[in-house]
């Protein structure tokens, strides 16, 4: 997620920083740079000349060439507008009214738009709403049989469309059906064309008009940059939108989109896809983005993540039993289990500070495999051998590899790993290590 543009911008900033004055020249020097990044990226270049002329009004007064450290605070500036651009705070659906509430999920076909109706489900489920699907796209083979997996696949509801209907008339029958059903909130997958053309939007607009839905949430691949933009624009002229949910964020290594939509629309992103499983859907926060770009990290989203995760018991436990020097291959295993639920170890280590910008990581390709291989090799072992690994001698060596399908040279790499995490582990606990509990809950 914005690889290239953080290296871009990584590059322009170890120019200033470190310097103990700065020049207007130097200012004028890194703006260029940062112009340059933001084109490339694919930032509509009418929106880059605005941010930029917004630094530099700001850049070579007293704010900067009068700062004790002028690099730090150019940073903190561009920090701060890139958040801005953004859309400044985060913006939640609204969610108020009468229930049930209704989102209409609208797009081109190919957006992601029945894949992000159910992680929003997820989401929303997990917020304590009661979500209920609803498939009107009828004429995109197999769209109906695909939303109903994924409803049993997030344990929502999904509504049993007739093909034989209108669109409209089965978003108008579902939103009957789903408060009869005790449901808050009904999610509706639109009917999506490879180009935007008169019949879609008349569609769209008849729904609109039954329905009248709290929201209307454009999903828009981030892959595609500005055309994300143009049809985000074509998409507004017609039916108003209230939001925007960027797709396939994962994969995005320019970013024009996310920078881009809420300058020319006026229209926030409300949320994120950052990968294909099911889980992968967060919501958008402007100034935390922005931090990400600049590779700050984003402290606060790992934390969120971690708490919807992580048990606030079993994380006192663990801190209890790595202060008495207790921790075992069992509890590894739990820590391995909770980690994978949180997401890729290239997006956890992408919310870090400063880890998105080490050379050494960029260029290490982390495989995910990795972990089902160690938890394969931890499951083959007796539960004594998890408690007391000084145990496993070369016999016992064998018989795990043998059992988890791997080599006794992976059950070494293992264990010698495990010895070095547990005394780092220890050792920051020896130091005082953060209430655990405190993150967790």
């Amino acid at each position: 997620m914005f690889d290239s543009l953080s290296d871009k911008l990584d590059r322009v900033f170890k120019k200033v920083t470190g310097r103990g004055k700065l020049s207007e020249a130097n200012i004028q020097d890194a703006l260029k740079g940062v112009r340059l990044a933001l084109l490339e990226a694919d930032v509509n270049y009418k929106v880059v000349k605005s941010f930029v002329n917004d630094i530099r009004e700001r850049a070579v007064g007293e704010e900067v060439l009068g700062s004790l450290t002028p690099g730090q605070q150019l940073i903190k500036i561009v920090n701060e507008k890139l958040g801005e651009l953004m859309g400044g705070t985060h913006e939640g659906l609204r969610m108020t009214g009468r229930t049930p509430h209704s989102l209409m999920l609208v797009g081109l076909q190919g957006s992601g738009k029945t894949t992000t109706a159910a992680k929003l489900a997820r989401y929303l489920r997990g917020q304590g709403r009661h979500p209920y699907l609803v498939p009107a796209d009828i004429y995109r083979p197999a769209a109906v049989d695909q939303l109903k997996k994924l409803g049993a696949d997030v344990d929502v509801a999904v509504y049993p469309t007739d093909p034989k209907q209108k669109p409209e008339q089965i978003c108008v029958d579902a939103l009957s059906k789903a408060g009869r059903e005790g449901a808050d909130l009904l999610i509706m997958d639109t009917a999506g064309r490879l180009h935007i053309d008169e019949a879609l939007m008349s569609e769209l607009v008849r729904i609109k008009e039954q329905v009248d839905p709290t929201e209307i949430l454009l999903v828009a691949d981030a892959m595609t940059g500005q055309d994300a933009v143009n049809v985000a624009q074509i998409f507004d002229q017609s039916l108003d939108i209230t939001g925007v949910i960027l797709s396939k964020m994962e994969g995005d290594a320019r970013g024009g989109a996310a920078l881009s939509i809420k300058a020319v629309t006026d229209k926030p992103i409300k949320f994120i896809g950052v990968g294909e499983k099911i889980d992968a859907l967060e919501p958008f926060y402007p100034d935390r983005m922005a931090s990400r770009i600049l590779g700050m990290g984003d402290v606060l989203s790992l934390i969120e993540k971690a708490q919807g995760e992580f048990d606030q018991k079993e994380a006192k436990k663990l801190e209890q039993k790595l202060k008495k020097r207790t921790f075992d291959l069992e509890d590894f295993r739990g820590q391995l289990k909770q980690v994978k639920k949180i997401g890729s170890l290239e997006q956890i280590l992408g919310m870090m500070p400063g880890m998105g910008q080490l050379k050494k990581l960029k260029q290490m390709k982390i495989d995910e495999k990795e972990l089902v291989r160690v938890e394969a090799i931890i499951n083959s072992m007796t539960k004594e051998e998890r408690r007391s690994h000084k145990i496993i001698n070369g016999s016992r060596r064998r018989r795990i590899a043998r059992g988890s399908g791997t080599t006794v040279q992976d059950v070494n790499r293992l264990l010698k790993n495990f010895v070095q995490t547990k005394k780092m582990m220890e050792r920051f606990t020896k130091k005082g290590m953060p209430d655990m509990g405190s993150f967790f809950g």
